[in-house]
Parts: C-alpha cells; sequence; structure tokens
C-alpha cells in the first residue's frame, strides 16, 4: 500500500495541485474550451481522449457512473497496469485501484444529490437545467477534487515518474 503517513514533498504537493487545477480548467471552460469531467482527467493526465468521450454525461446517456470516476479508474490502469493483454492484474494496479476506492466517496460532494449511488443522472438531477451555472460548477468542483485525489494516490504509490508523459504542468 503506498505510504499515507509520510508527509508530501513539495515536489509532490505541488504536483497535486497542478493536476486539480488543470482539470479545474479545462472542466469549467472560461479559459479553455470545455472538456468532459473524463476528457479533462485524460487529458490532465497525457492520456490520449478518444475512449474518454465515452464517458462524458455518465456514458452519453445520463445512465452509467459518473465519468470523473470512472476516468480515475483508467487513468490507474493506463499508469499501474499490465501492457500486456493477458497479464495479470498487477500488484501496483490493485493497490492503487484499492486506495482510490477506499478514499474516494470521502472527498466526493455529492452536493444535493440524493442517495448514495454515483449515477450521473442521479448527482445532476437535484439542478433543474443540466447545461445551467449551477450544475456545471458543481461537476467542476466534483472533477477537480477526484482529479487531486487520483494525483495524490498516484503520487503515494509511486508512479508520478510513471506518469510523467501526462505530468500536469
Amino acid at each position: 500500500m503506498g505510504d499515507w503517513n509520510r508527509p508530501l514533498t513539495e515536489e509532490e504537493r505541488a504536483w497535486i495541485a497542478s493536476a486539480r487545477q488543470t482539470t479545474h480548467t479545462l472542466y469549467e471552460g472560461r479559459t479553455t474550451p470545455h472538456r468532459s469531467c473524463g476528457i479533462a482527467m485524460a487529458e490532465t493526465y497525457g492520456r490520449p481522449t478518444a475512449a474518454y468521450q465515452a464517458l462524458r454525461r455518465g456514458g452519453i446517456t445520463g445512465c452509467g457512473e459518473c465519468g470523473v470516476i470512472v476516468g480515475a479508474r483508467l487513468v490507474l490502469g493506463e499508469i499501474f497496469g499490465d501492457p500486456d493483454p493477458t497479464g495479470p492484474t498487477t500488484p501496483a494496479l490493485l493497490t492503487a485501484m484499492t486506495e482510490l476506492e477506499a478514499r474516494w466517496r470521502d472527498r466526493m460532494d455529492r452536493g444535493p444529490a440524493p442517495g448514495t449511488d454515483i449515477v450521473c443522472n442521479t448527482l445532476t438531477s437535484p439542478y433543474a437545467d443540466f447545461r445551467g451555472p449551477e450544475r456545471a460548477g458543481f461537476c467542476t468542483r466534483l472533477s477537480a477534487d477526484i482529479s487531486e485525489l487520483l494525483a495524490e494516490v498516484i503520487v503515494r504509490n509511486g508512479g508520478m515518474a510513471l506518469a510523467a508523459g501526462g505530468r500536469p504542468e
């Protein structure tokens, strides 16, 4: 397991903060064109974006899990997974995924959403206008929060160098 008790270095803290800010900026769409939460995750971590397009609005239809959560899982798979398609789950991926899953609910602000599921339509149901500023603000904050956690999971599991191609600037 990653060492969650050791203090982070200044470089690690800066990398994590940069990941949060990059995802926030990409999703928010004020200083750069808006990206979906999944695309923002892929771009923040330097991953090809095509497959992440399917995460837009919970799998396009809104019926799937929140794209930023699924995107975080996929980024971990790309960083810590075995490149051999027949290879087993690597110990590093198992550890990182376990840590992400154990912590994201604590970092996730569900806002006024009912229940406990993370289906996009459920999370966004309190906002009458999906394209409105309240829902956009909610999803922007959620995306930034989960990206920050993802960056910390990567750091605490020795993956910062592995993610160097996608190192947030």
